[in-house]
């Protein structure tokens, strides 16, 4: 009897286990089931509890935020701008994330899930009215008109230390296609913010980096570096970078070029610094006085096309030199005092000739020169021998005569021997019986001058009294009394 009581607790308690085993199994599979279209209790979508909700649930529920969506528009300076969700008409568009993470729960887990909560992020995509999104682009800030800034180009410029280039402005105008393109972009994909990036602008064509602006500032300094040290005795002269850069113009598209107009007018003051030519000088004489004399053909020249050529090409090559100027002509010496201590002195008026050489008198003679009366004056001026010839024929219009020794230096006026002379030299002779124009001089120093003196040596002749020379040979020579018949003519009717 007792056997059977306890047989049959037992059994009531192994039906009881086994009830509460299968009445357990019951809701584990019945949860299972329900989770198997529902997310775990506590879970969260993007902050948004979903816990035991359906699919159309938790997709309603995260896109509950749409009515407060806000975009975010950093430009590149990093300013904000804004889209607001309300002014486009936003709408959630489940893209099928949150069905997938509904798809990846495991519904057998449900039960971890209750001590391990779930928690996912998903994208709140969306759709607008095309027209709204626009005009609210348009609206933005950064498009209206006085907020607009527009880009310039980088620029060279010349400031008081020398070229340089000037930044490009970036500017603030942006694209409307390319921008309305990121923020629709953004407004689908749910994002928050979007940044704008260089392509979004309407940039300067020409940077600081740009090749071209570079290649300018190099050509540039190029033509800065090739100072030119001019070697001019007793005178210090140098194209410095500080002129140079008045030569250089730059253009459209970067070019750089020289102005030529700005080179010939430092060549011209080079000329009208550093010509001697026919310059008016104070000249000590033979006598102890001191009298002033020009014109004549002695003297620098500088050869003004050369120089300017040879600017240019010493810029080209963009290397400092040291060089003379391009001379057309040079003197017997070099220094301010361009006549030297050899040279030929005539005094007209006192019909005499001194030869120096090297400060010492070589030569000195009585001479006869131009018949004044006759109008056929000698050249007064400072001259130079032109060349030597023996033995020589002079010609004229009404004469020809023979000589031993020619010395021509103004035209064809020279110094030579005359026998006709007699011997008879000096005085008032040239007044009434002189020569053609050239000078006369005995055959003895004749002599002594052809033998000593140098081609190129200078020879400065002049009048003490105030003369009028009208002859050909004056005219020619550049003689420092020459005036002009027609030019006295004129003078002498207006009179």
């Amino acid at each position: 009897m007792w056997e059977r009581e306890r047989k049959r607790k037992k059994r009531l308690v192994i039906g009881s286990i086994a009830g509460i085993m299968l009445l357990l199994a019951a809701v584990y599979f019945g949860m299972a089931f329900y989770f198997n279209s529902h997310f775990f209790f506590r879970t969260k979508i993007n902050g948004w509890k979903v816990g035991g909700m359906s699919l159309e649930e938790a997709e309603g529920k995260v896109g509950e935020g749409v009515q407060d969506y806000l975009l975010t528009v950093f430009d590149r300076d990093g300013e904000k701008h804004h889209i607001y969700g309300q002014d486009i008409a936003c709408e959630y568009v489940p893209d099928g994330s949150v069905e997938k993470f509904l798809k990846g729960q495991n519904p057998f887990r449900w039960i971890v899930a209750v001590f391990q909560p779930e928690k996912e992020d998903v994208p709140v995509t969306m759709k607008y009215k095309e027209e709204l999104i626009s005009d609210a682009v348009g609206k933005m800030d950064c498009f209206q008109k006085e907020n607009i800034v527009e880009p310039e180009n980088a620029e060279i410029k010349l400031g008081d230390d020398g070229y340089y280039i000037e930044p490009e402005e970036m500017g603030t105008h942006m694209v409307f296609e390319s921008v309305l393109e990121k923020v629709k972009q953004a407004v689908s994909d749910g994002d928050s913010e979007v940044s704008l990036t260089d392509e979004d602008y309407v940039n300067p064509e020409f940077t600081k980096e740009s090749a071209q602006v570079k290649d300018a500032m190099e050509r540039i300094e190029k033509y800065e570096n090739a100072e030119i040290n001019y070697e001019i005795k007793d005178y210090e002269e140098k194209l410095t970078k500080e002129k140079i850069r008045g030569f250089i113009q730059t253009g459209e598209n970067y070019s750089v070029s020289l102005k030529e107009d700005e080179i010939e007018k430092y060549v011209q003051n080079l000329a009208s610094t550093y010509n001697t030519y026919a310059d008016v000088r104070p000249f000590k004489t033979s006598s102890g006085d001191t009298v002033e004399i020009g014109g004549g053909d002695y003297g620098w020249i500088v050869n003004k096309p050369g120089e300017a050529e040879q600017i240019k090409a010493d810029l080209e090559a963009g290397k400092p030199v040291s060089r003379e100027p391009v001379y057309s002509q040079r003197p017997f010496v070099e220094g301010k005092d361009d006549i030297g201590n050899t040279y030929i002195e005539i005094d007209y008026t006192k019909q005499h000739l001194w030869y120096y050489e090297n400060g010492s008198l070589v030569a000195e003679t009585d001479v006869v020169t131009g018949n004044i009366s006759r109008n056929n004056g000698s050249p007064d001026g400072v001259f130079k021998i032109v060349y030597k010839e023996s033995p020589a024929v002079l010609k004229g219009e009404d004469y020809e005569s023979d000589v031993t020794y020619f010395m021509p230096f103004a035209y064809n006026v020279g110094i030579h021997d005359a026998s006709w002379r007699n011997g008879k030299f000096g005085g008032s002779i040239y007044k009434s019986s002189g020569s053609h124009g050239c000078i006369n001089a005995p055959l003895e120093v004749a002599t002594i001058l052809y033998e000593k003196v140098k081609v190129g040596t200078p020879v400065v002749a002049y009048y003490r009294e105030p003369v009028e020379l009208t002859a050909e040979n004056a005219k020619i020579s550049n003689a420092y009394s020459y005036v002009d018949p027609e030019a006295k003519k004129e003078e002498g009717t207006e009179g």
